[in-house]
């Protein structure tokens, strides 16, 4: 079966056009536990479940591009800011988490984006690590569990957005760590 070579491409793109809609669904009615707060976790959930699906077809069929490294984590990060986001405006979780989340999201596509020029940096095990901590702790935080499993889920949802800041955290350290060490071996060769 022949795949097209940009539907990775495309399906990553759709990833980054789902997150004004997820966040209009969280957002719509206020942050009710109704049907939109549901429907928003759902889209949320397959949103970045499309993450794996378009790297997978990438790998598979060797259409691995430099566009692809670049958006890919652009789109995560386009759709985990908006649920971060979404979720601080709701004041379910605090600014401070999301400012820190924003903070090093924001300052690494920066940097990709500056040396774009001289290589692409594609994400290294631990943002992957990252990513999918993230995506756990929001999906929890996004559907209104609570509603049916009772006032423990906020505990659980707690300790996985601890975890995921923790991880986002450290990956940032890890991805500057990584390229000073990288840019020192440059200079040296």
């Amino acid at each position: 079966m022949a795949v097209p070579r940009q539907l990775p491409n495309t399906i990553t793109i759709v990833r980054i056009l789902f997150a004004p809609v997820f966040l209009w669904m969280l957002l719509a009615d206020g942050g009710a536990d109704g049907p939109l707060r549901w429907w928003a976790a759902v889209l949320f959930v397959v949103a970045i479940a499309t993450d794996g699906v378009d790297g997978w077809i990438a790998r598979r069929y060797e259409i691995v591009t430099d566009l692809g490294k670049l958006l890919d984590p652009i789109a995560d990060k386009v759709l985990t800011g908006a649920a971060f986001v979404g979720l601080s405006i709701l004041g379910e979780l605090p600014w401070w988490i999301t400012i820190v989340v924003l903070i090093r999201e924001v300052g690494i596509t920066v940097y990709r984006l500056v040396v774009v020029s001289d290589h692409v940096l594609a994400a290294a095990w631990m943002g992957k690590l990252k990513t999918v901590a993230q995506a756990v702790a929001l999906a929890l935080a996004l559907a209104p569990l609570w509603t049916v499993f009772g006032d423990w889920v906020f505990w659980v949802n707690g300790v996985t957005m601890t975890i995921a800041v923790l991880l986002t955290i450290a990956s940032g350290i890890d991805y500057v760590v990584s390229e000073v060490r990288g840019r020192r071996t440059d200079a040296r060769t």
